[in-house]
């Protein structure tokens, strides 16, 4: 038996006074870090306060953390998100929520109007003067462009003040004006969009500065610069495709190319080609006769990249000669080849569009055999099995690239896959992607770096790595390094990489603003490769020239707050203590307790029933 005691607790639960402080690199912008600090402080050091609540202070950017120290260093800012996660941490509790700050948010969902079900009270810091200001307020470019082509640059501009004005917008490159206009703007139109093409004529990453001029009496110009870049690239690709018939692989194989705005595909029958092979990019040879003797001797001595194509015109005891790097021992029969995705295949991403059921390629029965290295795309699969064969297989040699497809009536497929999906447009990537990487001149690298060319001011900058054994494996035993040279200083910092889901990855923090150079190695190897970024002086949490105080009235005026400014303070510090809403809860418990864990009444029942048996014993006999 266990006798039990029913008790009940009473708790006094003070209103949380949620105290969220921003921690942005605005706030040192507008000098106000130490008017925030000593805000807090006198939050800390406020004896009512203390009485009445329980402060719980966080501070914030780009997410909500405890308030630990205040650094005004975070590069984004967002306001929303702060609010929203110190409500979550109050469900039920009277809880309302301070929040300092200039009310510049540069990320996340608009604060304006929140749901908040605790009344918010910002205090209000920075200038809230209103300045005569221009600012690039929206920068839209491309990121690739090809060469010799043009690339669209849109800037939206914006203009606040009371005057009409008039000042000069302009975009330059390495030194030089390649793009200006005179901008007017007034009260009533005071926002003005400039739309240009520039000319991409260099390759590689290609750095701009967009500028808008000073105004008269303009306090913040941080927000008139933004820089761009875009990254050139060579694509434009001359497709020639000969042929010894007429056939409707022909006509398919064109289209395909040509779906990519950037190639272009000749078709000519052997006979007729007068041409220089040089003029190319890539050469198709369809269906290989001796009339191709003098076309492939060309091929060879300029290195051209070529896909081969056989059929059941293919002339095979010619290209046996040839000593292209494979054979046939073809019979006079031929034989239906369907395919089979190898998904092992690495020279190119390729997925598998419906290989497996696209009906089979025609080609002369015999055995092929490969003579160079080589990855297979495609197996050959007879009558349902499939064999080590290859039905498409590519060739990366010492000079140049080459691909072959051991069978005609490729048509069929795009046809398949429009059926299958509506669509030309997978099997228009697959060719797409074979032509990419046989018309590309570089050979396939075993080290691959993955780096953007543009970075804003203290940002953390992410460089990723990846490197294969000469088997072009993920190697996993590799030691990576990254060397960055400043341009300027011409000062060089190394870097390890770490190794992370199957890729090395290399985190750079606190680089000053400028132009740098660097170098990933592989430790051990002689392996390499180059590139450059730029950092800029742009930080998001200066483009701003005062406090947004419309937004925080809002705020407040929405959620059943006040506005504060930081001047207010003994204000804001009466509101709290007289909002008769803010109040202490009592609540009670109820616990039932074991009469064992009741120690001084066992020890009490025990004392009176030894006293009871010493009276009985010894005072009851006399």
């Amino acid at each position: 038996m266990n006798p039990t005691i029913e008790n009940k607790v009473y708790t006094n639960e003070k209103p949380i006074l949620s105290i969220l402080i921003d921690n942005s690199m605005s706030i040192d912008f507008f000098k106000e870090s130490k008017n925030v600090s000593d805000l807090v402080a006198e939050f800390n050091s406020n004896v009512n306060i203390n009485k009445k609540f329980s402060q719980n202070q966080f501070q914030f950017g780009k997410g909500l953390d405890v308030l630990d120290s205040l650094t005004f260093q975070d590069n984004e800012s967002n306001i929303y998100n702060a609010i929203s996660e110190a409500n979550k941490l109050n469900i039920d509790k009277i809880a309302p929520v301070i929040i300092i700050t200039d009310g510049n948010q540069t990320i996340g969902t608009d604060y304006e109007f929140i749901n908040s079900k605790q009344p918010i009270y910002p205090i209000i810091v920075g200038d809230t003067t209103q300045y005569s200001d221009v600012k690039i307020d929206q920068l839209n470019v491309n990121k690739y462009s090809f060469l010799n082509n043009q690339f669209p640059v849109e800037v939206l501009l914006n203009y606040e003040g009371k005057e009409n004005v008039t000042t000069e917008f302009k975009i330059t490159s390495e030194g030089e004006t390649i793009f200006r206009e005179n901008v007017s703007f007034s009260p009533q139109k005071n926002t003005k969009t400039i739309l240009t093409n520039i000319n991409s004529n260099s390759l590689g990453g290609n750095f701009y500065e967009a500028n808008i001029q000073k105004i008269k009496n303009e306090k913040n110009t941080k927000n008139n610069t933004k820089t761009f870049s875009v990254d050139v690239i060579d694509e434009q690709t001359k497709v020639l495709i000969l042929s010894s018939i007429l056939h409707p692989d022909l006509g398919v194989l064109k289209k395909s190319i040509e779906s990519n705005k950037q190639r272009t595909a000749t078709i000519s029958l052997i006979n007729d080609f007068k041409n220089k092979i040089n003029d190319f990019q890539l050469v198709i040879l369809y269906q290989v006769t001796t009339e191709f003797k003098q076309i492939l001797i060309e091929i060879n001595n300029s290195n051209i990249p070529f896909l081969f194509i056989s059929g059941v015109k293919t002339d095979w005891n010619f290209v046996n000669t040839l000593q292209l790097g494979f054979r046939k021992r073809a019979i006079n029969q031929t034989e239906n080849y369907g395919a089979k995705s190898n998904e092992a295949f690495m020279m190119f991403q390729q997925n598998n569009i419906g290989f497996d059921d696209f009906s089979a390629l025609k080609d002369f029965f015999g055995e092929i055999t490969i003579e160079k290295e080589h990855q297979i795309l495609l197996f050959q699969n007879i009558n349902g099995i499939r064999t080590s064969s290859p039905l498409l297989a590519t060739f990366n040699t010492d000079n140049y690239k080459f691909a072959t497809l051991f069978g005609e009536g490729i048509w069929k497929w795009r046809s398949a896959s429009f059926l299958n999906n509506n669509s030309f447009e997978d099997f228009d990537a697959f060719i797409g992607n074979l032509v990419a990487y046989l018309a590309s001149n570089k050979r396939r690298n075993r080290l691959e770096v993955n780096a953007e060319s543009l970075f804003p001011a203290n940002s953390t900058i992410n460089i990723s790595a990846f490197y294969a054994d000469s088997n072009y494996k993920f190697d996993p035993r590799a030691s990576l390094e990254i060397s960055i040279k400043n341009t300027i200083t011409n000062k060089i910092i190394k870097f390890p990489f770490s190794l992370e889901n199957n890729a090395y990855q290399a985190t750079i923090e606190n680089l000053s603003p400028g132009k740098y150079e660097y170098q990933v190695a592989v430790l051990g190897q002689n392996i390499y490769k180059n590139g450059r970024f730029v950092v800029t002086d742009f930080k998001i949490e200066e483009q701003f020239n005062r406090a947004n105080v419309k937004k925080l009235m809002k705020l407040a005026s929405n959620s059943g707050g006040k506005v504060f400014f930081a001047n207010q303070f003994e204000n804001l510090i009466d509101e709290l203590l007289e909002n008769q809403s803010f109040y202490t809860v009592q609540k009670s418990t109820k616990r039932q307790q074991s009469l064992v864990d009741w120690k001084w009444i066992l020890f009490l029942i025990i004392a009176f029933l030894s006293v009871e048996w010493f009276t009985r014993k010894y005072i009851g006999k006399i």
